[in-house]
């Protein structure tokens, strides 16, 4: 019999749930069912919203985490239903939450989520809040996939690094021999899927074929790669707390083209994500992405080109579907929650040492 577990994940990128209903069977995860939930565009402006301070920010976080976890139930409900399988035969829900806030210097961190609810839609335990306990560790309580990535991707024989590009991208190095680094490069799709939807109306730019058409503006780019996050050595975290569209208008003039724009944000990502592999990649000739950006082509060409001859390919070559993995990491680390197993990597991290993460909401 295999162990069932789900995991949800919506990320800072704010396009909606990913579900999955993962088996463990014989040491191997494999995938049962999986299902996407777009969030409707007035809940994906309020979320944006509160990513910033403002009035009454308490009442709306409330009711957007009951909102938000109505929509995590219909994507449980989904994937059940595609799979055939009942409440019962799962052993717990491993959530993310929506992340709102991000500030492991000050002590804390927010995704919004009712836990209590949740497990009362579906009659499955909830696990959530996965950041808190290494933050409180004293660790950035982000990013939390490289353990994960270490249990599934890892080969004795090479040398691999993993890059999920999500609104915020993070590399994890998973060496052959020696310890697995992981941390956050800087933003991504949060800051892409922001400027397409304020100058196009779309959700996303579909290949990058819009940002293909612009011109990379050097003095932007420049401008960009000097935030001070870029310079700091791991572990390291961050959020839209610190990159947003008020950020990157700093740093615009006018008559600069907005496809323009656009193209210096993907050549921005691209070569945050390439410095990061150089720095901290420990001569990997392996360089496999997963998230969202794994459909951005133009965005791994230019990943590609400032990264010559390494084998850039996504993690549907390890066997997992690159818009699969982080929802899968939260299934395993629901599990290791309910084993009393550690989820965290304080090398990653930066905690004090392996501690057992989130809060469980009882069937």
């Amino acid at each position: 019999m295999s162990e069932l577990y789900i995991g949800l994940m919506s990320g800072t990128s704010l396009d909606g749930v990913d579900a999955v209903l993962a088996g463990l069977r014989g040491g191997r995860w494999r995938l049962v069912a999986s299902s996407n939930l777009p969030f409707p565009t007035m809940l994906r402006a309020r979320l944006v919203e509160l990513n910033s301070p403002d009035q009454n920010e308490l009442h709306r976080a409330a009711l957007l985490a009951n909102e938000l976890s109505k929509s995590y139930a219909v994507a449980v409900r989904r994937t059940l239903t595609r799979a055939g399988v009942g409440a019962r035969a799962v052993g717990a829900i491993g959530c993310h939450g929506q992340t709102v806030r991000h500030r492991p210097r000050n002590g804390y961190t927010l995704q919004l989520i009712n836990g209590a609810a949740l497990a009362e839609a579906t009659g499955i335990p909830v696990i959530c809040d996965f950041r808190s306990r290494d933050i409180a560790a004293g660790g950035e309580g982000a990013p939390l996939a490289p353990a994960f990535h270490h249990a599934v991707f890892s080969s004795t024989q090479r040398n691999r690094v993993v890059v999920n590009i999500g609104g915020i991208a993070n590399l994890t190095r998973l060496p052959a021999r020696g310890k697995v680094i992981g941390f956050d490069c800087g933003p991504s799709n949060c800051l892409l899927d922001a400027w397409v939807g304020m100058r196009r109306h779309k959700r996303y730019d579909r290949n990058g074929a819009w940002a293909s058409s612009g011109t990379v503006i050097p003095r932007l780019l420049t401008r960009l790669l000097s935030h001070p996050f870029l310079r700091r050595r791991p572990p390291k975290s961050t959020g839209r707390d610190e990159f947003d569209l008020q950020w990157l208008a700093r740093a615009l003039k006018p008559g600069d083209r907005s496809a323009d724009v656009q193209a210096t944000l993907v050549e921005f990502t691209a070569t945050t994500i390439a410095r990061a592999v150089l720095a901290h990649g420990a001569g990997a000739r392996e360089i496999y992405v997963c998230g969202g950006g794994a459909r951005n082509h133009f965005l791994l060409q230019r990943i590609a080109v400032l990264l010559p001859g390494r084998r850039i390919a996504t993690t549907a070559m390890l066997g997992v579907d690159p818009q699969h993995v982080e929802a899968l990491a939260f299934a395993w680390l629901a599990r290791q929650t309910i084993k009393g197993k550690p989820g965290n990597l304080p090398e990653v991290t930066g905690a004090r040492g392996l501690r057992v993460l989130g809060t469980v909401y009882p069937r």
